[in-house]
């Protein structure tokens, strides 16, 4: 009997063996459809394709495609786990032609693999194709020799594909496997049609068509093959098993389930395992593939999804998490096909451990609550839709819960009930969330919010994606276009573009759409809806239409630098100056970072030198940056740094990058956690290299650095490295000789400026600089004035002392006139500060020269003025002030 993973291996090798490329699965978040939640079918990534608007170096490919239906219109959630072929996560296995052939090779590859291949009884075969497709028809008898009754023609479109209300189509043909007649049904087209005898296993779709608006449909040139066969139908069928969780893959979950619980798998619990099995492996793909549990998008999907399990695990008795310990069974079964499991093994189990022990809470709680209300209602009657809606809103404890635990109840929800509870409540937020100081235009975005609900942020694991455009505004109001030349924003229903928040700058970029152009500038967010702030640049922006969104890479790409060096900067700076370091501000934009933090006083270089240098050893550790969503109190109690002044909801985004042997989290050896939203670098590498480029005073108490990283480091100091060669070259030395080369040129000018100013004083003493004048008596003080030139005014008080000594008593008055300003000093000897002061003389001379003030002590003193053709003016002043 094959397992499912030969049964995988063998369908790809087959294709593989006829030509077709063998293509990785994509991820689980479709980033070529934004009409899609999740990737729901093998030709979801090849869309482009087969619409001609991409081109690869292969014509045919060959896939085995994770997928998930559990939210919007593929949503098969309620049924998972009652019936025998419904999942939230599973595999389809196909085969495609992007132009390269056709029906005539596709029927004979289906019928080929099937009977010969997997070894299945043509016998129990039989195929439905379109009413008008008699090319099928034919084929089908040519190839598997099928008669007239065993090839069913369909009139509806159960056998007529379509991408969408226009675009490519085409027939298609099913086959089905014929159980026995000891199973009730009928085949396809018959009024027992909905039995389980005869049940579909592939489904090959002719792209031949396109359909117009108008409803005309023409040929199209290109046309392809599109199959899907679901890898668990076609297991349980080769392993002789009529339900899909009977096959070898589930059932070793459901073991697993069962272990774990120590209840019996086939027992009354059988549905409780289901459910795990299945859940477990959607959860887990879908954490893989960079989805975390929140409150809204694609995150509510996957909480809904894992919560749902959790239920089942706790109607089991499990009074702890559970749905982690179940990991290891499923990396086992699936981590060969699907590495990405292996790799995300350890953040799985956190998320699932981290979401369950929280839920257990909330579920028991919750369960209480329940059945309190039920307590007070006729028996058999359906919940108030505001009970639930209390439920829900105070006490955390969704719908989706609630309708399923009364279902097996044999009760249901008020949903109408529900809702209105809900409208009111956001009723209530909207005129809170209006007064609260927002923008004028806030209202709008409001509006938005409310009807397509926030924006799906899928920048974290991509930078290309497609979304639908939602909304054209300008200056606060819906525009139904946006013309070349217009500066608008632009909201769509998903995005690979950041917002500004946290620090980090919003990203910039392109959006076009099948009209039109436009070149995003910037990306904002109000009331969740991000605002991509753009200018057309070609043709037209309309409502409605899909839209190829790219980011700038290289500006991410430094941005999500900067931003990675500042948490390993911030713990750089923890380590080097002590505990108090807690950040008060932040900014990663592309062509530099700025860190403030709280810090009293300046850097040293040497500190400066020792975080710079532990930021680089990170950085060279090129260890895995890694993120975890956690509630707030859990990301502090493993010590996450958190920013100043940020908000939190009950979840956060938790980044870990470093390792140190003695650090933080529960292995204690992380040595950067942060709480932050924004978007990093997968490995501290990344970085490439951090230079910080100085310290200075933010405000009191707070100190701000700034750093550059990657290629404008590298710029930054090739640049100071040519500046250093210049330097060397004037100098005429080498570039390792410049320090001593400097120090010996400073110590000689030094020298040379003592010199120099030694022979100024010995000139202006001498009479060279003027005739070096006698002494005259002013109200029985000896006084001395002299006007210099040549002289600096820091000379002054050294000509002040020799005068002073010269003449043994007296006071002196030197007046240096410096390019028509003027310097002034005075000096009073010891024995005659009681009779006048050096200060009030240089203050009566400065206001002659047009200066103010003045001062110093009563033997010395100092001023300056602007007007040294004053000075015999200022000379006497001076004489009035001794002369009284």
């Amino acid at each position: 009997m094959p397992s499912l993973n030969e049964i995988r291996s063998t369908f790809l090798n087959y294709f593989a063996k006829n030509g077709h490329e063998v293509v990785e699965s994509s991820p689980l978040v479709p980033r070529n459809d934004p009409t899609l939640m999740f990737t729901n079918s093998g030709m979801v990534q090849f869309k482009n394709l087969f619409t001609g608007v991409e081109h690869r170096d292969y014509t045919r490919a060959t896939s085995a495609q994770k997928c998930v239906r559990a939210g919007g219109k593929h949503n098969d959630l309620d049924n998972v786990g009652y019936t025998a072929r419904h999942h939230t996560f599973f595999e389809m296995l196909g085969n495609f032609s992007f132009g390269d052939y056709f029906k005539e090779e596709a029927i004979p590859y289906a019928w080929e693999l099937l009977t010969k291949e997997f070894g299945i009884d043509r016998n129990k075969l039989l195929v439905t194709v379109y009413h008008t497709d008699d090319e099928a028809a034919t084929i089908w008898k040519k190839t598997a020799g099928l008669s007239d009754d065993r090839i069913i023609r369909i009139p509806t479109n159960d056998n007529f594909w379509m991408m969408g209300p226009t675009g490519p189509c085409g027939p298609c043909t099913e086959i089905f496997y014929d159980h026995g007649d000891q199973i009730w049904g009928g085949p396809p087209g018959s009024a027992e049609e909905d039995g389980d005898r005869f049940i579909e296993i592939w489904n090959l779709v002719f792209m031949q068509n396109e359909q117009f608006a108008d409803g005309s449909m023409k040929a199209l040139e290109m046309q392809s093959i599109d199959t899907g066969m679901g890898l668990e139908r076609i297991g349980a069928l080769l392993q002789g098993k009529h339900d899909n969780y009977d096959t070898d893959l589930m059932r070793s979950l459901i073991e697993a389930s069962a272990n774990a619980t120590s209840t019996e798998p086939d027992g009354p619990g059988n549905v409780h395992h289901r459910v795990i099995a299945d859940h477990l492996r959607s959860t887990s793909f879908l954490i893989a593939d960079g989805v975390m549990p929140s409150n809204e998008g694609r995150g509510y999907v996957l909480r809904r999804i894992m919560r749902r399990a959790m239920r089942h695990a706790h109607l089991l008795g499990a009074q702890d998490p559970l749905m982690y310990r179940l990991v290891p069974a499923l990396v086992t079964q699936m981590g060969a096909a699907y590495p990405e499991l292996g790799r995300a093994k350890a953040l799985i189990e956190e998320t699932l451990k981290q979401e369950e022990g929280r839920f257990i809470q909330t579920l028991e709680r919750g369960l209480r609550l329940l059945d309190d209300e039920l307590e007070k209602l006729p028996e058999g009657s359906d919940l108030p839709g505001e009970a639930a809606f209390k439920l829900y809103d105070t006490y955390g404890f969704p719908l989706d819960l609630t309708q399923d635990a009364l279902r097996e109840k044999g009760r249901a929800v008020d949903t109408a009930g529900f809702d209105a509870a809900m409208a009111g409540q956001k009723a209530k937020a909207r005129a809170s969330w209006a007064g609260s100081g927002e923008t004028s235009d806030a209202a709008i975005w409001l509006d938005l919010a409310e009807e397509h609900g926030p924006t799906e942020f899928l920048g974290y694991d991509t930078e290309r994606a497609e979304g639908q455009v939602i909304a054209v505004v300008r200056d606060g109001a819906a525009l139904t276009a946006a013309e070349q030349g217009d500066k608008v924003q632009i909201v769509v229903n998903q995005t690979p573009f950041y917002a500004e928040s946290g620090g980090q700058v919003g990203d910039s970029g392109t959006l076009k759409t099948e009209s039109g152009a436009a070149r995003i500038t910037d990306t904002r967010k109000t009331a969740g809806v991000f605002i991509h702030f753009a200018e057309v640049t070609k043709g037209r922006i309309l409502p409605g239409e899909g839209a190829e969104l790219e980011v700038d890479h290289a500006r991410r790409a430094a941005i999500r630098a900067n931003h990675s060096a500042t948490h390993l900067l911030h713990e750089a700076l923890r380590e080097a100056l002590g505990p108090h370091v807690a950040q008060r501000g932040s900014l990663n934009a592309e062509d530099r970072l700025r860190f403030d933090f709280s810090h009293a006083k300046a850097l040293s270089p040497e500190e400066i030198e020792k975080v710079e240098a532990e930021v680089n050893a990170f950085i060279r550790q090129n260890t895995p940056v890694e993120t975890r969503i956690m509630t707030p109190d859990d990301a502090r109690a493993i010590g996450a740094q958190a920013l100043f002044g940020e908000k939190y909801g009950d979840e956060v985004r938790v980044v870990s990058m470093g390792r140190a042997p003695t650090g933080k989290g529960a292995d204690g050896k992380t040595w950067s956690i942060e709480l932050c939203g924004g978007t990093h670098v997968k490995q501290t590498g990344d970085i490439g290299l951090c230079v910080v480029l100085g310290d200075s005073a933010s405000s009191a108490g707070v100190r701000r650095i700034e750093a550059l990283t990657g290629q404008a480091a590298l710029d930054y100091l090739s640049a100071q490295d040519e500046r250093l060669s210049e330097v060397a070259s004037v100098l005429k030395a080498q570039p390792a000789e410049v320090v001593e080369r400097v120090k010996a040129l400073m110590d000689e000018r030094k020298a040379l400026t003592n010199e120099v100013a030694q022979l100024r004083r010995d000139l202006a003493m001498s009479g060279g600089a003027a005739e070096a004048p006698e002494s005259h008596d002013i109200n029985g003080i000896p006084f001395v004035a002299q006007v210099l030139s040549g002289v600096s005014g820091k000379d002054l008080p050294a000509l002040i002392d020799a005068h002073k000594a010269r003449i043994g008593s007296g006071a002196v008055l030197l007046i240096a006139d410096a390019g028509g300003k003027a310097a002034v000093a005075a000096g009073v000897t010891e024995d005659l500060t009681g009779r006048v002061s050096a200060v009030d003389l240089v203050r009566a001379a400065v206001a002659e020269l047009g200066g103010k003030g003045g001062g110093g002590r009563p033997d010395m003193a100092q001023g300056g003025g602007k007007d040294a053709a004053n000075a015999e003016a200022a000379i006497s002043a001076a004489e009035a002030v001794i002369g009284g």
